[in-house]
């Protein structure tokens, strides 16, 4: 027996969209009321489009359906937009703020003064709009450069939607290649991976296969080969074997591992992969990441050579001055560890809280000043380094910051040719410091500068590629000061001594005191729902009314991981509705809704704007009519467009790993089974000694427990330690 299933019947549609009433830029998919010739009520449409704006004629081809919800609907199959040509349609249509520099009030004042010649007088005579009232320099100049993008990136988006590119993504491809777009990306649609920041290996392959690039053939392996590469140094590896590469290609690509051989073997002899042997064994590296591993090396070498710059002093008598200066009795420990810092170019310093860093470094920088030696600080995240400044008296910056990074050249201004001029460098939180920007830093310290790396290397290791603190300790080649004893005042913080416990493997103490405040607690919850619930009651009511402490600017929601339902994702969006009251307006990119007053992070280093990953500020304006959100970050306000809103995402909540370089007045560590593929002692350990006043965990026992228990934080493959034994 068979059967056939009833084909809607397709028919035309024409009409002017009224009002926009859904419309994702990411794939285009749209809900339009719109106004049809004949028909009394507006129409809803739905259907895919790159863009979607009031004002402008639609032709639609569908068919008609009842939806149980909403009612008879008009659901197209293909859907075209053409710009109006009624004057009401028009100022709808410039109105609804397709180009900057014009909302609705300025759309009213266009249509005043042009009529319906408005279109012809922005795109053949331009200067015409200066003459209109209140329209300058500045604004001129958004609505021509404006109009025209939208004219170039409309003919784009249509070439790039119809092979499944969502509208945002297009503007950045037109930014980034220009009227040429069309033409590279057709050549090798591959290329987007490299170049255009959000669009991975996946959906160029995707466009490639549209595109009719054959599945097997040499250059999608090789493009295949470079992201399994690129996606292994996200997990902080500088190199991998070649035979795991291989495999773990095939699987991807579904390909014959001959090809993905030849594959490897053409990004060899074009200078993309380098291959080394280790212990019999072939390792693929990508071109940066060798020349880093190697220059690094060398560079602590040289930098490690010669004499200190500080002049011949007699050690005892200078620790003897710089308690005098300080007020402060040396432990033993710390007074060889100063000893050590008047003799060796290359010292690191690691520990945990509590003992007594900050009091050596201050120290050891107070001998050097005495005796004019120029010392410049920095550390890898913003927070860290204003955290420096507090504690030295001295100016820390941002490793970027230091190096000057010039977004002409996308080079740092100091480099190997144009060296910092300074005699120390201090570099805090080193462990968070990648193998790529620890070698940028070094390339520009002057050979006969010393060099002081801090840090607590039993912390994660850094987000990118590399374990570079500690495989410098590991590898014997400097002089390493491990500090352990707790002092006496940081003893009485029950925060210092649960981490310290947490490092060791052992079960901090859970229980809560009976009559004093503590800065520690444990909450029990067993369920993710009433993980969830106290949670929302920790930072909504508790938290500020027992601590006096912000919701918002003062706590820290850490998770372990961004998925699940105690994931940092999912948390941000309860968050956002418990704590942020205009959390159902605002702008929607990318998945993410973004209203005024949220808390957000930096998720990449942005050198134009001077934002690097990890900084967290809150959104003070949005301005719809062009297209922009303002965002203070220490009080310094910073503007994107609402295309860029892809480096930012909501900060109420966000994993540990982003947390790493930060302090908070309060952290709340989420800690669920559902973590348990990322739960590790150095992860908890990272997490608990982010609190500075308050810190709560909220969650388990078992995962607690579990976390403890797996020490094993897993091989990342790099040479950088046997580069330094090699000395």
């Amino acid at each position: 027996m068979s059967s056939t299933s009833i084909q809607p019947q397709l028919e035309a549609l024409n009409g002017y969209i009224e009002r926009v009433t859904y419309h994702n830029p990411d794939n285009g998919f749209c809900v339009l009321k719109v106004a049809v010739r004949n028909q009394k009520d507006l129409i809803t449409v739905v259907g895919h489009n790159a863009t979607a704006l009031a004002g402008e004629h639609i032709e639609a081809i569908g068919s008609w359906f009842n939806d149980r919800e909403h009612g008879l609907q008009f659901k197209a199959q293909t859907l075209r937009s053409i710009p109006p040509t009624t004057l009401e349609g028009m100022e709808k249509y410039l109105g609804s703020g397709l180009i900057k520099g014009i909302g609705p009030h300025y759309a009213s004042r266009l249509i005043k003064a042009f009529g319906e010649a408005v279109f012809d007088v922005i795109e053949q005579e331009p200067q015409r709009l200066l003459k209109v009232d209140g329209i300058g320099q500045v604004r001129y100049k958004k609505i021509v450069q404006g109009w025209q993008d939208q004219k170039v990136v409309r003919q784009i988006m249509v070439f790039l939607q119809s092979h499944g590119i969502g509208t945002m993504r297009a503007v950045r491809i037109y930014k980034t290649y220009g009227e040429q777009a069309v033409d590279i990306v057709q050549e090798n649609p591959y290329r987007l991976a490299h170049d255009i920041r959000g669009i991975g290996f996946k959906t160029a392959d995707q466009l490639a296969q549209t595109l009719g690039i054959d599945a097997h053939s040499l250059i999608r392996a090789q493009a295949g080969v470079n992201y399994v590469l690129l996606s292994l140094s996200d997990d902080g590896h500088c190199a991998f074997p070649e035979q795991r590469l291989m495999d773990e290609a095939s699987a991807l690509l579904e390909i014959p591992p001959n090809i993905i051989q030849n594959a490897i073997q053409q990004e060899i002899r074009e200078e993309r992969l380098v291959s080394e042997t280790v212990d019999g064994e072939t390792w693929l590296y990508l071109k940066h990441l060798y020349r880093a591993e190697v220059e690094l090396a060398r560079q602590l070498r040289q930098l490690s050579a010669g004499e200190h710059p500080l002049p011949g002093i007699d050690a005892e008598k200078a620790l003897s001055w710089v308690e005098q200066q300080t007020g402060l009795t040396l432990a033993k420990s710390q007074r060889d560890a100063i000893a050590l810092a008047t003799e060796a170019k290359v010292l690191v310093i690691t520990g945990g809280p509590g003992v007594g860093k900050t009091t050596l470094v201050n120290s050891i920088l107070k001998i050097f000043q005495a005796k004019k030696l120029n010392c410049l600080l920095c550390a890898p995240t913003g927070r860290a380094a204003k955290r420096l400044s507090e504690s030295t008296g001295m100016e820390a910056k941002t490793v970027h910051r230091l190096l000057a990074f010039d977004p002409q050249t996308a080079q740092f201004t100091y480099n190997r040719e144009n060296r910092l001029s300074c005699d120390v460098l201090v570099i805090d939180e080193s462990s968070m410091m990648d193998l790529s920007l620890m070698n940028k830093l070094l390339q520009a310290v002057p050979d006969a500068a010393a060099v002081l790396l801090v840090g607590d290397v039993d912390q994660l290791p850094s987000v990118g590629p590399g374990n570079v603190l500690a495989d410098v300790i590991e590898s014997g080649s400097v002089p390493v000061v491990r500090l352990t004893e707790i002092f006496r005042q940081a003893a009485q913080s029950k925060i210092i001594t649960s981490a310290h416990r947490i490092n060791q493997g052992q079960m901090p103490d859970l229980k809560t005191p009976d009559t004093e405040l503590s800065d520690f607690y444990f909450i029990e919850a067993q369920e993710p729902e009433q993980v969830h619930h106290l949670l929302m009651k920790l930072v909504r009511q508790r938290i500020p009314q027992r601590f006096n402490l912000r919701a918002i600017e003062d706590i820290q929601v850490l998770s372990p991981m961004n998925r699940s339902g105690l994931g940092a994702r999912s948390l941000n969006i309860e968050l956002q509705k418990a704590l942020n009251p205009n959390w159902g307006s605002g702008v929607e990119r990318f998945g993410s809704r973004f209203a005024l007053g949220d808390k957000v992070m930096q998720t990449e280093n942005n050198y134009d704007k001077d934002v690097f990953n990890g900084d967290i500020g809150i959104i003070r304006d949005i301005n719809e009519t062009d297209k922009e959100l303002t965002i203070s970050f220490e009080g310094r306000n910073v503007t994107y467009d609402f295309d860029e809103l892809d480096e930012l995402s909501l900060a109420y909540a966000c994993t540990i790993h982003k947390s790493q370089g930060s302090e908070y007045p309060a952290v709340i560590v989420v800690l669920h089974t559902q973590h348990f593929q990322m739960l590790r002692r150095n992860l908890l350990y990272t997490g608990v000694t982010r609190g500075k006043r308050l810190v709560i965990i909220v969650g388990s026992k078992k995962a607690l427990w579990l976390a403890l228990k797996q020490s094993e934080t897993g091989q990342r493959y790099s040479r950088l330690k046997y580069r330094l034994q090699q000395w």
